[in-house]
């Protein structure tokens, strides 16, 4: 095995020496949505909006933005992806949809059902590949390359529902992970195939020894809790007395930023962090370089991209999109402005917003970072307070106060004829002085935020914080079925969310 971890390695190697050539993004990306059009122009969302006089045009960009209107989730599914649910085959891919997918994300529909069809499936495994050679610029021990990995993700005990089967999208692709790689792939199926998390987690937590975990794939907040039961269980010091040669982590769905220095505390030497960027409607991307922030767009596997200014103009104050925003390809975009992500897909989504807010750290590498939802930021008085700016002030106040703190979320209100935010943190250190908090956030969000600065002198009158302990907002998540795999827990808490969160604590309060 030994041999063939160093063959592996080394033919990443030495594929990385030679010179391919290659297409522009632009030239890419054009392909892609040609591709897209031709396959889909005789389904019923083809000929509704005429894909063959769009690949007519003279210029398909053009022709296909003033053609298709700017789609959400309750668009696409109110007006297409309900008839595939009933059974009809051609809607806006040309197959039957086989797959559905639960989203199981922060979003405010709890019961998305996102159409996984076999073009996405391969799609997904060529970007797995695709990762899989960037892993030679990374310091990954060539054994590595033939230990476990480890998927904590939903489970793959997927539901049929007459001609189709909804679940997790996780589960969903490890149900179709190729046989060659089912050596590797831990838990294993008879453990993945259990609905219920927890009994999952007891079953790995148990077995752990058993296996050699080089690699370990999930959301950060449950692959913290998983890490550490199993540490707790086998009483050691940390993972690396159970696996020795665990040697990556690879995450995503969330800012690993607050999650790092209390990870790192659960393991016994270094190791590699590698960033995914995947959802329920696809794989969009990986971290490719070490080092460096930011993701990079796999331009020519599927995915069209449009990136629409995230501002006023084309977003209202409840993140919905205006009519008629401005759209514009990956080789127009520019570096440090948000954008909101807009897809096109081999799954039958067209001009679809997935909810995502990203900058670009590098227009030339195509590498872009996650810095918000199109619904989860606080803008109450003009503040425009993203996730990022939430992420920073957290890091700050773990750094300056050495506590760790694994989640937490915001809220804004009114408050005497003005406006206040109320931050509720989760963490161990529950006799921290939550005005030394306060004060802390407040001031990071100042130096990073010009607007909030202003708003503080003016609208946004005050600021209130509640510690909480890390397992409320765990039995939060349980309480709402949404206990682990993919699931995140939401950043800001608006609306009907706030009204359930600020009930669930009034009850745990009493």
């Amino acid at each position: 095995m030994a041999i063939l971890g160093n063959l592996i390695s080394r033919s990443l190697r030495i594929r990385k020496k030679f010179t391919f050539k290659l297409g522009t993004p632009r030239q890419y990306q054009l392909q892609v949505l040609h591709r897209l059009l031709a396959k889909a122009k005789d389904t019923q969302f083809g000929q509704h909006y005429n894909f063959q006089e769009i690949l007519d045009s003279p210029s398909v960009m053009a022709q296909y933005k003033a053609t298709v209107p700017v789609h959400n989730y309750n668009k696409m599914h109110g007006e297409w992806w309900y008839k595939a649910l009933e059974g009809q085959a051609n809607v806006s891919w040309p197959e039957k949809i086989k797959y559905f997918a639960l989203s199981s994300g922060t979003s405010e529909s709890a019961s998305k059902h996102i159409p996984v069809t076999r073009d996405m499936l391969r799609t997904v495994k060529k970007v797995g590949i695709k990762q899989l050679y960037s892993m030679a610029n990374f310091d990954v021990p060539p054994k590595s390359f033939t230990k476990g990995i480890l998927m904590l993700g939903g489970t793959t005990a997927l539901y049929e529902k007459g001609d189709y089967y909804e679940g997790d999208m996780s589960g969903i692709q490890a149900k179709n992970i190729p046989r060659w790689f089912r050596r590797f792939y831990k838990p294993g199926g008879n453990i993945s195939r259990k609905p219920d998390w927890e009994q999952r987690i007891k079953l790995i937590v148990r077995k752990a020894p058993q296996w050699d975990v080089g690699t370990v794939c999930g959301v950060p907040a449950w692959v913290q809790i998983v890490l550490a039961e199993i540490i707790k269980y086998h009483g050691v010091k940390d993972i690396h007395e159970i696996w020795p040669n665990l040697a990556v982590y690879i995450h995503g769905g969330v800012s690993f930023e607050p999650y790092r220095d209390s990870f790192k505390k659960l393991l016994g030497k270094p190791i590699n962090f590698i960033e995914t960027y995947m959802a329920s409607e696809g794989s969009f991307g990986f971290q490719a370089r070490p080092g460096v922030r930011g993701i990079k767009l796999v331009l020519n596997a599927g995915i069209f991209f449009e990136f629409i200014p995230f501002n006023e103009e084309n977003f209202d104050t409840e993140g919905e999109v205006k009519p008629n925003p401005k759209s514009y390809m990956i080789h127009e975009v520019v570096e440090d402005v948000e954008y909101a992500v807009m897809l096109s897909t081999c799954a039958g989504a067209w001009r679809y917003l997935i909810g995502d807010v990203v900058k670009f750290t590098s227009v030339k590498e195509h590498e872009i970072v996650i810095v918000g939802r199109t619904k989860q930021f606080l803008s109450l008085c003009g503040e425009h307070m993203s996730i990022d700016n939430m992420n920073t002030a957290i890091d700050m106040v773990q750094k300056k106060l050495g506590i760790t703190i694994r989640e937490f979320t915001v809220a804004g209100f009114s408050y005497q004829g003005l406006f206040a935010h109320r931050w509720y943190i989760g963490t161990d250190n529950v006799n921290v002085d939550s005005k030394l908090v306060r004060e802390i956030i407040d001031q990071a969000l100042c130096e990073v935020n010009d607007d909030y600065a202003v708003e503080r002198t003016a609208a946004l009158k005050e600021v209130f914080v509640e510690v909480l302990p890390n397992e409320v907002f765990i039995d939060y998540l349980r309480g709402q079925g949404k206990e682990g795999a993919m699931n995140k827990f939401p950043r800001v808490m608006k609306g009907e969310k706030l009204k359930d969160w600020e009930k669930f604590l009034s009850v745990k309060s009493v």
